[in-house]
């Protein structure tokens, strides 16, 4: 009789051991899953966030090398008219071409430094997005880990 209750005390021991490490096996694999999505979702956010960075300092390029055009432009037609210009008319000319070629500098300029500014902003923007899905991503793997410990902890 003694060895019958052993044998089921023995099974019943073994049994919850098993469901123990069973229980941190599954806490494990719970983590590792929550940590691989948080990680991709951080992935995704970094990705998200250079791009839009990208895109911004893209534009701002375009519109300086719109501005440097539409200066030139401007720097052509006041050659022009200097060269059409009669003889006692081309310092005129050339002052009304000077004021005109000043004129689209100062435009190209500020939409320049306004696209600059809004480039650079998105560059910040787009860190500060980045570093919150890191920081997302650690507070999942502390989690995790705090649930590992935990069911480490119940099994002892």
């Amino acid at each position: 009789m003694n060895k019958i209750i052993a044998t089921l005390i023995a099974g019943l021991l073994a049994t919850s051991a098993y469901a123990q490490t069973s229980d941190v096996a599954k806490a494990q694999v719970e983590a590792n899953k929550d940590i691989a999505k948080a990680e991709q979702k951080e992935a995704k956010a970094d990705v998200k966030a250079d791009k839009k960075a990208d895109k911004a300092i893209s534009k701002a390029d375009k519109v300086h090398a719109e501005g440097q055009a539409k200066v030139a432009v401007e720097q052509a037609k006041a050659n022009e008219k200097v060269a059409k210009a009669d003889p006692e008319d081309k310092g005129k000319a050339a002052a009304k071409g000077d004021k005109a070629v000043a004129k689209a500098e100062e435009k190209a300029e500020k939409k320049s430094v306004k696209a600059d500014a809004k480039a650079i902003k998105e560059t910040v923007d787009a860190t500060a997005d980045k570093a919150l899905a890191a920081n997302k991503t650690a507070a999942t793997k502390a989690k995790a880990n705090a649930e590992i410990k935990e069911a480490q902890a119940k099994q002892q």
